[in-house]
């Protein structure tokens, strides 16, 4: 349970239910032990987003995401569906770095979605 005063990162931790954005971000992602492979983020958020997976990976799987511009960021997975993954970040993105993907990617409004 985060211990934090920010309630935007504890609404983000306690329900991962934070607005989700659709883009379209080619990136790589890499599960633990595996190879990197090309990907395309489908939605993002602060605290997690959707990607392209051409491996079946696992709900509890550790992965990392590269972003064009950006250094690999950590996270989990949550669900795997139909060569689609779900995973939330080990650290929530920073709300600046965030809103620079945003800008540089986002083609459609933004949308709730939970994961």
């Amino acid at each position: 349970m985060p211990t934090s005063s920010d309630p935007y990162r504890t609404a983000a931790q306690e329900d991962r239910s934070g607005p989700r954005t659709r883009l379209m971000i080619p990136s790589t992602l890499r599960a633990s032990g595996g190879r990197a492979f090309q990907s395309v983020v489908h939605d993002l958020s602060i605290s997690g987003f959707s990607a392209a997976s051409i491996n079946r990976m696992h709900e509890g799987q550790i992965c990392w995401l590269t972003l064009p511009g950006l250094e690999a960021l950590q996270a989990e997975v949550v669900w795997w569906d139909n060569c689609i993954v779900g995973c939330a970040f080990s650290e929530l993105l920073s709300p600046i770095v965030h809103d620079n993907i945003l800008q540089r990617y986002s083609n459609v409004g933004g949308f709730r979605q939970v994961i």
